[in-house]
């Protein structure tokens, strides 16, 4: 009787890890410095501001599975030695290679670490993604892979300072090439 509740046990195990690392593989974390997109459109005739610097965050990764409810990738940015984090979470990701997840910094948060300078490429000090899948780590990658795959856990996280592309002036842009995200009130 004791084998068998051994055995039932390790089986709930197995089910329970149901997705591993081979599952998904994150490609490329790739943070670049984009302008406001400027939109043309006919009604309300207030003057619009100067297009400013985001930064954004673009994570590539394949899924080797059918079809996952939901994916969700945590972001971390290190920008004036501060990291940022934030998650988004994905549904229906459908199996595939080149599935991209994507995070923005705001103009006036940037501005604010970069003490009003400029963002250039070099004030990037580093990005990371993970994927989880129910809690679970599937794929972890950073920008610059030096000083280790999980190199913001020694850093103090600042939260709520990064945003998913649907809350940022680019939700209505490129949909296709970013996998669909769940609506907040459903979280």
């Amino acid at each position: 009787m004791k084998k068998v509740t051994v055995l039932a046990v390790a089986l709930l195990g197995l089910a329970a890890s149901a997705f591993s690392r081979d599952d998904f593989v994150l490609r490329k974390v790739q943070p670049s410095v984009v302008r406001t997109p400027q939109i043309n459109y006919t009604g309300d005739q207030r003057r619009s501001g100067q297009a400013q610097q985001w930064l954004e965050i673009e994570a590539e990764f394949d899924s080797n599975v059918d079809i996952t409810d939901e994916l969700t990738a945590k972001f971390y940015v290190l920008v004036a030695g501060q990291c940022l984090t934030g998650e988004v979470t994905h549904v229906n990701v459908l199996k595939g290679r080149s599935l991209y997840s994507v995070m923005y910094v705001s103009p006036h948060t940037v501005s604010k670490l970069l003490n009003n300078k400029p963002m250039t490429a070099a004030s990037i000090e580093n990005a990371g993604v993970q994927l989880l899948v129910k809690g679970q780590l599937v794929a972890q990658k950073s920008f610059k892979e030096s000083g280790g795959g999980d190199w913001w856990q020694q850093l103090q996280q600042i939260s709520g300072l990064l945003f998913n592309k649907n809350e940022t002036p680019f939700a209505a842009l490129y949909w296709d090439r970013y996998e669909e995200i769940k609506p907040a009130a459903t979280k």
